[in-house]
């Protein structure tokens, strides 16, 4: 009886014990053995956010200072690169001269060019200069082809002409344009008197460019309709050339009776 005692209770001891220890799955042990552990680089990035801001702000800064110093040195470059060019391209004229007589100074042929230009422009201004042009063109308008090139070139170059005469563009105005509360930049090229049954009308002939200054539409605009802002023709110019990056920030007026070239009735 005894022996059956103590042997059934070592049975229910032993059974406890094994209620008492943790059972192991094994597939668990299989995923715990598969799932990679994290890499140290990982674990450190992690616990230094900082360095991901950092090297955030670090290369914000630098691509907005090399941006900085290419918007500053671009326009310097392209303006020494164009000068060096129309240096060049003047020099050109002259320095084979200077070249078959043995004279290699450099710039020597662009001061001759530039000195060549000025004198004819004082010939020019003369009477007999004035008839020798003359005559040039009247040769120039009986060739076929030629012609056509010369008479476009003229009328771009009369544009920016320093005589009131003979400048295409008498002055720079702002008119209406293409609707109500909308303007546009134009040229005066002319000025002439509408006659109707109703009266006399003072119409301006305004050339407004559209690409630039070679291609425009002409606009008939009554003068009590025209803007007379404070620019020249060159300023003029400029602003449309450059997409309007020059227009000044404030912009005045003439006086209603009067204009940069004078009285107002006669513009041209």
């Amino acid at each position: 009886m005894v022996d059956k005692k103590s042997s059934s209770s070592t049975i229910i001891r032993d059974r406890d014990r094994e209620l008492l220890l943790p059972i192991t799955n094994p597939t668990n042990e299989d995923n715990n053995q598969s799932s990679p552990k994290p890499s140290s680089s990982a674990t450190s990035f992690a616990h230094h956010p900082g360095r991901e801001t950092f090297s955030k702000v670090l290369r914000s800064w630098a691509s907005k200072k090399f941006m900085t110093g290419c918007v500053i040195l671009l326009p310097l470059a392209i303006t020494f690169y164009v000068t060096w060019w129309f240096t060049h391209f003047v020099d050109g004229f002259f320095s084979p001269i200077y070249e078959q007589l043995g004279i290699n100074i450099f710039g020597l042929g662009f001061v001759t060019s530039v000195s060549f230009i000025f004198v004819v422009g004082i010939f020019m201004s003369s009477w007999l200069g004035a008839s020798v042009l003359s005559l040039g063109e009247w040769f120039i308008k009986r060739m076929p082809f030629v012609r056509h090139i010369y008479d476009a070139s003229k009328q771009i170059s009369t544009a920016i002409s320093p005589d009131q005469n003979s400048r295409a563009f008498k002055e720079v105005v702002i008119i209406k344009h293409p609707r109500a509360g909308e303007f546009a930049f134009g040229f005066i090229t002319s000025s002439f008197v509408l006659q109707s049954y109703t009266g006399e009308e003072k119409l301006y002939s305004v050339y407004v460019p559209t690409n630039h200054l070679y291609i425009g539409d002409i606009f008939l605009v009554n003068s009590k309709d025209v803007v007379r802002p404070n620019l020249s023709v060159r300023e003029g110019i400029e602003i449309v050339v450059s997409g309007g990056m020059s227009m000044p920030q404030v912009l005045t007026t003439f006086d209603s009776g009067v204009n940069q070239y004078g009285p107002r009735n006669n513009p041209s």
